[in-house]
């Protein structure tokens, strides 16, 4: 874990210092991914040039604004939180007049993800920083990420992490010193995009998805050594074929840390 933090300190450090940035911005949403780069962001940039915003609608959670708020005093970051709901609710009622039918439930998901980014690289744009997106392996392996939304930045600090690794690495970047709370930790991973929303209605739990890509992209396997080691069948087809599914939304995310 120590190497690894290291590298993804640094690899931000480098990254801007090679581009030209002294600063960056960063959406916080009170989950665990944004808080994991805004931490080591602190660490590579100082906590004077990490500017994290709150892009909060109907959906977001008191959770999610007292951990984002914890995090970002925690950290000392320049932290701003910003109610888009009225955005969404514009996009959403133009849609509507044009087609004259509802738009789906997963086009108004899709365009929270996307005014966020749209904002963030405004801010990017006003004031010369790096944007940061927070998307983890697991989520971008899956398409679970919407493209021109949270796929939006310049760097993508943590890709080449699974899911299941972050939450080790904020344990362990914890028993150093408290730079997460325990609630982004132990919270049940969500977006945030509709009501009582959790990855894991969409996602199978993260635990045996990350064994299972894993074994799929970094050692090479099968499915039929996959599902020899005694994973479910169904299960292993599903990821792998959604995986395969998903390159074109791989193809169009930022670089990545390799970590």
């Amino acid at each position: 874990m120590q190497i690894i933090w290291k590298n993804l300190v640094d690899g931000i450090k480098n990254f801007c210092r090679h581009n030209g940035f002294d600063e960056v911005v960063l959406g916080l949403s009170g989950g665990l991914d944004s808080a994991m780069v805004a931490v080591a962001a602190k660490e590579a940039m100082g906590a004077e040039n990490v500017h994290a915003i709150m892009m909060k609608t109907k959906y977001t959670s008191d959770l999610s604004l007292e951990i984002a708020s914890e995090i970002a005093k925690i950290n000392g970051l320049d932290y701003k939180i910003d109610d888009i709901q009225h955005l969404i609710d514009e996009n959403v009622a133009h849609l509507e007049n044009l087609w004259q039918e509802k738009p789906k439930n997963i086009v108004i998901e899709n365009l929270q993800a996307r005014e966020r980014g749209k904002l963030l690289m405004a801010y990017a744009n006003q004031y010369n920083c790096l944007l940061l997106a927070c998307g983890n392996k697991s989520e971008l392996a899956m398409g679970y990420c919407t493209l021109y939304g949270d796929t939006c930045g310049g760097l993508a600090p943590i890709a080449n992490l699974y899911k299941s690794e972050i939450f080790a690495l904020a344990k362990w970047r914890n028993s150093l010193s408290k730079v997460f709370p325990d609630k982004v930790i132990s919270r049940a991973p969500s977006a945030e995009l509709a009501e009582g929303q959790k990855d894991e209605d969409t996602l199978p739990p993260y635990g045996v998805l990350d064994k299972i890509l894993k074994r799929y992209i970094d050692d090479h396997q099968t499915r039929a050594q996959i599902v020899a080691d005694g994973f479910d069948a169904v299960m292993v087809e599903d990821v792998i074929s959604r995986y395969e599914k998903q390159a074109f939304k791989r193809e169009q995310t930022p670089p990545a840390l390799k970590l």
